[in-house]
């Protein structure tokens, strides 16, 4: 084994007669690179890992305790097999060397073209690293949409449903958004770090999710809301574990999207923490103006709306502006929340309300906001106009149009998913009747323990709820149904 020196890459070579940059035999493909970027968005990547289970704990506290182990299997089926989704072919199909504006091709399948040469991202860093970082996005993702089945929905179809969904909504918006080809790159859109592809695809796919699995069943009359159904969440110390442990995460996930180590990276951090603490801060204080309480549930939707709004924006806008944008967001988020009821949907972990509505109003602040020094930062994206904040004043039209596009395009592929799969013998989207009762997790998880988690709020008052329905069938007396109808529970 030669101890010699491997002569560095000098320059990189044509895409399509080397696609791996070099032979790694015959050159030092290390060399072009700086080991700060390579460390930076390594380690930003193990950071962002760990969002997606962040968000079933987050998810879990939200649920009645009947349900939440559910959202933790969840979180562990994003991470794990739309990862392996992610490897098989979603990579090459939203970052193909391609030349058309709609999807990528196959020719990255399972990372085989996949190694040192320069990322489409960015060239100051490897496509192979990109490649690593760009996962933890779409595991987020689809885990944000997970939580929209709260309850009712199926676990198998569910889990179909996702990897459907990123195939056919996330891959297809990621590839027009950060695609140099993708006809919304092309447009001009400004989208740091996936407001379209990650917050209003997951939002606005919950909506759709939700609309087609109908509200929750509430035969004891224990909505806090009088028209949707509305319960209190089990557990608020997850809540607040989860929402720290997204926040601490995706300071890496804005930070890193300028995909190399520059005072710009600073920029996001510092945007995506500002943001957060106006979100936070923004919500608590409208909470208590109308109910004259703090909630950590509200606190925590508030850093998110946060984070939401200033995902778009984290490495186009100046500092000083990022607090106010995650106020704003938070404000619209509030509102949305509490008012979508108007629209008599059980989107019951307010998904919709913050991720979809907060993204679009954080993609509109980006074309408020956007100033054109901002990108310059990293070193490499010089020529960016700026949006109203330098007299740009079409990059509005161009955000209107991002956001507009990517609600409609994951609400109407989320219902034509939803039905098709619902139709397939066997993978009806809904739970029985039985099932939401008694809860999701007694039906498929052999961790449930009764005599642990209780029953939900039924408790064994199920058992009476069948006689109930026998004794009405066979003609059974009002004294029988009476006796048999079950009393509420806290």
């Amino acid at each position: 084994m030669s101890s010699e020196r491997l002569p560095p890459v000098t320059e990189w070579p044509d895409y399509s007669s080397q696609p791996l940059g070099a032979n790694p035999m015959e050159q030092d493909i290390n060399a072009p690179y700086n080991k700060g970027d390579l460390c930076w968005l390594l380690v930003s990547t193990c950071l962002c890992w760990q969002i997606t289970p962040a968000i079933g704990f987050l998810y879990a506290g939200m649920h009645r305790r009947k349900s939440a182990l559910t959202m933790v299997f969840q979180s562990l089926f994003c991470a794990c097999a739309v990862g392996i989704q992610y490897w098989l072919y979603g990579y090459s199909l939203y970052m193909s060397h391609t030349s058309n504006s709609i999807l990528g091709n196959l020719t990255k399948g399972v990372l085989y073209n996949v190694l040192a040469y320069p990322s489409l991202a960015n060239s100051d860093v490897p496509d192979i690293l990109y490649a690593t970082f760009g996962v933890t996005f779409v595991t987020a993702t689809a885990m944000i949409l997970a939580g929209a089945m709260l309850e009712r929905g199926r676990l198998m179809p569910s889990m179909l449903f996702l990897l459907c969904w990123t195939t056919f909504v996330y891959y297809f918006l990621a590839y027009w958004e950060w695609n140099p080809s993708g006809w919304l790159a092309k447009l001009g859109v400004l989208d740091f770090a996936g407001s379209g592809p990650v917050h209003i695809a997951s939002g606005f796919g919950a909506l759709a999710w939700a609309c087609m699995l109908g509200k929750r069943r509430d035969p004891l009359g224990e909505s806090q809301h009088p028209r949707i159904p509305h319960f209190r969440g089990h557990n608020p110390f997850l809540v607040g574990i989860g929402t720290v442990f997204i926040w601490f995460g995706w300071l890496a996930f804005n930070g890193a999207s300028t995909a190399n180590l520059s005072i710009r990276s600073i920029y996001a951090v510092l945007n995506t923490n500002f943001a957060a603490c106006g979100g936070g801060v923004t919500w608590s204080c409208i909470e208590y103006l109308h109910t004259r309480k703090f909630s950590i549930v509200g606190f925590c939707s508030g850093i998110i709306s946060g984070l939401v709004g200033i995902t778009a924006a984290a490495g186009f806008v100046p500092v000083y502006t990022s607090c106010l944008i995650g106020s704003v967001t938070s404000v619209a988020c509030f509102y949305t929340n509490k008012y979508k009821y108007l629209i008599a949907i059980d989107e019951g972990l307010d998904i919709w309300a913050i991720h979809g509505m907060g993204g679009v109003v954080g993609d509109v602040l980006t074309g408020f906001f956007a100033a054109d020094f901002v990108p310059a930062l990293d070193g490499v994206s010089t020529g960016s106009p700026g949006g109203w904040w330098n007299l740009h004043w079409a990059q509005m039209g161009y955000q209107l149009a991002a956001a507009l596009t990517c609600a409609a395009w994951s609400f109407g592929v989320s219902c034509l998913l939803l039905f098709i799969i619902d139709k397939i013998p066997g993978l009806h989207i809904r739970a029985s009747e039985e099932d939401e009762l008694m809860g999701l997790d007694q039906k498929y998880f052999s961790d449930y323990d009764m005599e642990m988690y209780g029953m939900g709020q039924y408790g064994a008052s199920i058992e009476g709820m069948r006689e109930h329905r026998a004794s009405n069938t066979a003609g059974g007396s009002d004294r029988a149904s009476d006796s048999a109808t079950p009393s509420k529970r806290d």
